[in-house]
């Protein structure tokens, strides 16, 4: 293939590990920040400890981090048939992307708030605050660059998520270096997607930082 028979190759696998990793990422956060602070609430030192309930979730949120995504991927096949309709392409691959990665940021979460100072927390509740405002008035806003910091990450694994998923005929530029790359024998178009997919890592990347150090109130 030319050059010029490359570009909308290439320009239409950008969009669509962008559109399966912004898209992916939306939805486990729909899923996993409510979750992640679930836990952190009910964890035995937290405002309303429920051991029980926490353990549950705990276990549930292990259980898949546990599995490895190419093998949820399959064994999540009839599930995504049956929601988006088909089992491959970009739209296909979001419900297990969005499976595989919400207890990711489940804990990603969980770990940013835990890092609140204890004492601000005290606080808030001393002074009448319920539960459900000490979260959204204290811990989310003092949490805010650890979850910025915590969001970067999640995008970059996930975006690592569709370049595997490429295998299953997800689309993208993953697919794009199996398909051309390595089932063709070309190692340098497999080699141009992977310099491609860590230049979009690294503009995530940079991107995060700068939001997470504007939005850290510590070094004002």
């Amino acid at each position: 293939m030319t050059v010029a028979e490359w570009l909308p190759v290439v320009g239409q696998g950008i969009l669509e590990t962008l559109y399966m990793t912004l898209v992916s990422t939306l939805f486990a956060y729909v899923i996993g920040l409510p979750l992640g602070l679930w836990l952190v609430v009910t964890n035995p030192d937290g405002i309303r400890p429920n051991a029980a309930v926490n353990r549950i979730a705990g276990g549930i949120v292990n259980a898949l981090r546990s599995a490895p995504f190419l093998i949820l991927l399959m064994a999540l096949i009839p599930l995504t048939r049956f929601i988006t309709g088909t089992s491959i392409g970009s739209t296909a691959m979001i419900p297990p992307l969005v499976i595989a990665a919400f207890p990711f940021v489940a804990r990603m979460v969980e770990s940013s708030a835990k890092e609140v100072d204890r004492g601000v927390i005290e606080a808030a509740l001393s002074m009448g605050a319920s539960p459900l405002q000490v979260v959204t008035k204290v811990i989310l806003p003092e949490a805010k660059p650890s979850l910025i910091t915590g969001a970067t990450i999640a995008v970059t694994t996930i975006m690592g998520y569709t370049a595997m998923a490429g295998v299953c005929g997800a689309g993208g530029l993953g697919s794009i270096a199996i398909n051309y790359g390595y089932y063709r024998f070309q190692p340098g178009v497999m080699w141009a997607m992977v310099i491609l997919l860590i230049i979009i890592v690294q503009i995530f990347q940079e991107v995060g930082n700068r939001l997470a150090l504007k939005s850290d109130r510590r070094i004002r």
